[in-house]
């Protein structure tokens, strides 16, 4: 098939590429030129393991190619999926400016008949509303929209560092369409990736929309809840690692998404949980459960900081202090650093007077990025011994690979204080104990 996808983020590209990789015409548009020229030239702009790797072959191979001009993108595709950003408002809600903007742009550009999916994760009632805005535009050009448009809705349910594998591997591909034949045509296309079962979920509109918020704040429900299991475990002398074992083995429940923390960041948990509780206020009806469990996760890195300043016998005693911080991705294999709990901890040491040394393999930039003018007060590392050289203590943030087995013998060497503050739950703490290490850990 001949497809245009709108937007070259995380989801857009990984959508794109894959579709591409069996045998599928793509044009890719997006607006930033400078990210369409690193694309053409099999750059990508973010960290996602195996995907390098598909942008390159398929663009030399011609099924993939990369544009600013949307009329292009759409010339000779049949159906076009709109993957661009919805960012929180003030109030938490999705800002849909991006999306309806496009819309209005295919309305105005659209000549031969089209299928449009809303892929960005958006409220119920969006797709509908993308529809009427193209609609709109088709008659101030005398065309009939009934002619020419067909929607439907495709959330995507892409993990961060893995999105290359849940894309080709996909465990369901929900689609929420009006017409029959609009569903006939999405499935087969999505029918090269479920050779083996036939994991195509075809629903409402609605339904669709509100499967991707429902999806998100059921597995962050999960960890804010072993989060507060973990607060009450350190008072009760639990252990909440033996607690996930034991609840994780049952079946009803499952091992996933069950790990004590930091609390959650990254692009969708924190912005889906809170439009889903705005979404529920718009129609009158309490979202408790999720409102809660947003509220739970802040209150867990608030946790974890008063950890760290109550280590230090307060915050004045803080000042001057070094402080080596592993990992600033908000999760292993991914450079994006929204909502990472590590940033937070970051501005809170530099307000409190520290002085911060940060490490990661992959999302160096990212973070730069995000703190901005804080940036250049932190001491940015190459390597993680690097990063914890006369450190008083060392904040573990991020679970990535290289942080699970290190030589602790060599790193209690190069630090001032051998202080160790696991935020993952990395570490055999008694072990490191007998090592001479000061560890505070989660739940323990």
């Amino acid at each position: 098939m001949k497809l245009c996808i709108i937007g070259t983020g995380y989801v857009g590209l990984v959508t794109g590429s894959c579709l591409a990789d069996v045998g599928n015409q793509v044009w890719c548009v997006d607006k930033d030129a400078k990210k369409v020229d690193c694309l053409r030239n099999h750059r990508i702009p973010i960290y996602e393991p195996g995907l390098e790797e598909i942008v390159k072959r398929n663009s030399v191979e011609e099924r993939l190619f990369f544009t600013t001009d949307l009329k292009r993108g759409l010339a000779e595709a049949e159906i076009c999926f709109i993957c661009v950003d919805t960012p929180p408002d003030e109030k938490g809600k999705a800002d849909l400016s991006n999306v309806l903007a496009v819309a209005k742009q295919l309305g105005e550009l659209i000549d031969t008949p089209k299928i449009v999916v809303t892929k960005s994760t958006v409220p119920v009632g969006t797709t509908l509303r993308v529809k009427a805005v193209i609609a709109e535009e088709l008659k101030k050009r005398g065309l009939d929209a009934d002619a020419f448009i067909s929607v439907a809705n495709n959330p995507e349910f892409l993990k961060e560092g893995a999105a290359v594998q849940d894309f080709m591997k996909p465990d369901r591909v929900v689609v929420g369409v009006e017409k029959k034949e609009v569903g006939e045509k999405l499935h087969k296309l999505y029918t090269p990736f479920m050779l083996k079962q036939d994991r195509f979920l075809q629903m409402d509109i609605a339904s669709s929309e509100l499967t991707k918020y429902a999806a998100n704040s059921m597995l962050a429900t999960r960890i804010s809840f072993m989060n507060e299991l973990a607060r009450l475990c350190e008072v009760v002398g639990a252990d909440i690692s033996a607690i996930r074992r034991g609840i994780g083995s049952d079946p009803r429940i499952g091992s996933d998404f069950l790990y004590a923390g930091l609390g959650y960041g990254g692009s969708c948990f924190p912005k889906d949980m809170k439009a889903l509780v705005q979404l529920g206020k718009e129609y009158d009806v309490s979202l408790s459960v999720v409102e809660t469990a947003d509220k739970a996760n802040d209150e867990q890195r608030k946790w974890f900081w008063n950890k760290i300043v109550k280590n230090f016998g307060g915050m004045k005693q803080l000042a001057g202090k070094k402080v080596a911080v592993w990992g600033l991705a908000f999760k292993a294999e991914t450079d994006d650093v929204r909502f990472a709990p590590s940033l937070d901890l970051i501005r809170n040491l530099l307000e409190a007077g520290a002085k911060v040394t940060a490490y990661d393999p992959a999302a160096e930039e990212s973070a730069k990025a995000a703190l901005s003018d804080l940036a250049s007060r932190v001491e940015w590392c190459h390597t993680a011994y690097q990063c914890v050289e006369n450190a008083d203590a060392l904040l573990v943030c991020t679970e990535w690979r290289e942080f699970r087995s290190p030589d602790f013998a060599k790193i209690k060497q190069l630090m001032k204080s051998p202080t160790v503050f696991d935020g993952r739950l990395l570490y055999d703490s008694t072990a490191l104990a007998a090592l001479g290490f000061a560890v505070t850990t989660i739940g323990k």
